[in-house]
């Protein structure tokens, strides 16, 4: 395909690369890689920087799954990177406190954090460096500042009154004299430093045994001194949330002492000579799966890139996949998933009866079809926070796939002199008997984050990923489309405008439905979106560059190239 316009360079390299949602941990991987540290000790550089100076869209009390691919490997693995439920977490828990469905800010969403854990069982079984070296350029930054993006000064000035009458705890630590900080500002936190120093002093105590230390350290976040610090914050906390009420949290610090990162096998699907690599079902990732295995079902390039046919035809693919989402996805450990009928041909052959080349599907899919009923509610929704993403890769052909989430400023109180709150992911648990992603104790809510591997026909190894809720695993979708069917280098098909569908009920707090819509960037043609009307979408436009911000790398024996979306200012690509 001839080269063509894009906003941003892609970049080629033949040593590593780094891509990240905000530059500085772009540039804190780069530094690692260059140090001669593999991907996977890049990525854990980048991921921690990636917690520090975007809180409001990831934190040390979030999440992090991650796909890595070991440079021997046939194919990667999933480090789980999501948090389990409290032990106290039960449905009669729940009910007793009048709630009927878990709300998205306070404490009674906190799961088990699992960011360290990630971060350090992904040193642990495929790095090379130690956590002080990795955490080093998070430090810095922690210690001595970073510059205040636009993104973090509009959403703490939006918390600003809910800090000064609520969460004293998060004043302390985001404000600065009672004042947000300004675009441009310098921005420290101390008492994140000081979290990360425990664990990085709890490491030295091997003598410069690598993967002891890493085992101490991650002893000292679960079970020892920052764990005994999380509990005793834990002791007096309470907060008002959307439910109108005050909360206790249910998580407590005996949580913590069991837990680990589960290393698991990807759910996979072989699409026009490629085969995708997703989490399992305690992620959205199979969704990503079920779609292009209704797509194998079309001539997607007949259709032409972004005409009406082809946005069509990939909506009505998507609302038949997420209502399969809320009907069966959960926890693998708990729920059983039919996932091999979910992907298979036959299966997906009677569904593509469903759809109609000239009519919008617009009856709500999760209500019609056979299941348990979900429990969606209307009520007032709090200021969430989203996501960021992470990938790397070394001359060597280790890869790395992260997206970080959770752990949100704009969610939960600061936990005293620890520097960050906990997450809020237990939100998406069902509080209905009998659905495979009803809340119990020790299980993974099925969480939006996914991030995504493949293996293409020519022989280059991809990862890629997106923030965004429920729509990453449509935007990553069509950008897999552009660069496998249509051609488009890596940057192209990042840049190339989006859409996606809001046909099903939201992930998050309180579980909206807008039946029928899809949102189309503005840079979808007006002839494309009137035609899309008139197949009965109710087309949403919102600005041109709104939709994610999709990052990717490529590797072939050593060359390596990547790209980061332009769209909200702040992702970019290092590497050489």
């Amino acid at each position: 395909m001839p080269w063509e316009f894009t906003c941003r360079p892609i970049l080629r390299g033949r040593r590593g690369m780094v891509t990240a949602g905000h530059y500085l941990a772009a540039m804190a991987g780069f530094s690692i890689l260059a140090d001669g540290g593999n991907a996977i000790d890049a990525a854990v550089a980048a991921g921690l920087v990636e917690s520090l100076v975007e809180p409001h869209q990831n934190g040390l009390g979030g999440e992090n799954p991650m796909i890595i691919w070991p440079a021997a490997a046939a194919s990667p693995v999933v480090l789980s990177g999501q948090g389990w439920a409290p032990t106290a977490a039960t449905l009669d828990a729940f009910h007793s406190l009048g709630v009927t469905s878990i709300p998205g800010d306070g404490y009674l969403a906190a799961c088990v954090p699992a960011a360290v854990s990630t971060y350090i069982t992904a040193l642990i079984e495929f790095g090379t460096r130690s956590l002080a070296q990795a955490a080093a350029p998070a430090l810095h930054y922690a210690r001595h500042g970073f510059a205040v993006t636009g993104g973090l000064a509009e959403n703490i000035t939006g918390m600003l009154a809910r800090f000064t009458g609520e969460w004293p705890t998060s004043a302390a630590t985001y404000l600065r004299d009672g004042s947000a900080p300004a675009i441009g500002d310098t921005f420290t936190n101390t008492a994140w430093a000081d979290t990360l120093d425990a664990l990085i002093r709890a490491e030295s105590g091997c003598g410069g045994k690598r993967v002891c230390g890493l085992h101490k350290a991650h002893d000292c976040f679960y079970r020892g001194e920052v764990a005994d610090r999380i509990g005793a914050a834990l002791d007096s906390a309470e907060s008002m949330d959307a439910s109108g009420a005050v909360h206790r949290p249910l998580l407590c610090v005996t949580d913590f002492a069991a837990y680990e990162t589960r290393i698991e096998e990807p759910v996979t699907l072989d699409f026009h000579g490629a085969r995708v690599f997703k989490c399992d079902a305690w992620s959205q990732g199979p969704v990503f799966l079920q779609q292009l295995a209704l797509l194998l079902g079309y001539d997607l390039a007949a259709l032409g890139h972004n005409s009406a046919d082809y946005l069509h035809t990939i909506i009505e693919c998507a609302k038949l996949a997420f209502a399969d989402r809320e009907r069966f996805y959960g926890d693998p450990l708990f729920s059983e998933v039919p996932m091999e009928t979910l992907l298979s041909e036959d299966y997906n052959e009677r569904q593509r009866v469903f759809i109609d080349p000239e009519a919008a599907i617009r009856v709500p899919l999760w209500d019609t079809t056979p299941g348990p009923p979900l429990s969606p509610v209307r009520g007032p929704k709090p200021l969430g926070g989203d996501t960021t993403h992470v990938d790397a890769a070394d001359a060597d052909g280790n890869m790395v796939s992260l997206t970080p989430s959770g752990g949100w400023l704009q969610s939960s109180p600061a936990l005293k002199g620890l520097g960050f709150p906990l997450g809020t992911r237990a939100q998406m648990f069902q509080l209905v008997s009998g659905h495979p992603n009803a809340v119990e104790p020790r299980k993974r809510p099925r969480t939006t984050l996914t991030p995504s591997m493949a293996a293409l026909p020519d022989g280059r190894r991809l990862a890629f990923g997106t923030p965004g809720g429920d729509g990453q695993d449509q935007w990553t979708l069509q950008f897999l489309l552009n660069h496998l069917l249509f051609g488009m280098d890596l940057q192209a098909a990042l840049e190339a405008p989006t859409v996606h569908t809001r046909h099903f009920p939201s992930s998050f707090y309180p579980h909206e439905a807008l039946t029928g819509t899809m949102v189309a960037e503005s840079r979808i043609p007006p002839d494309v979106r009137k035609a899309l009307r008139k197949k009965g979408h109710d087309v949403m436009t919102v600005g041109p560059w709104e939709n994610g911000r999709a990052t990717a790398i490529s590797w072939d024996a050593g060359s390596l190239a990547a790209g980061a979306s332009p769209r909200h200012e702040t992702a970019y690509a290092a590497g050489w």
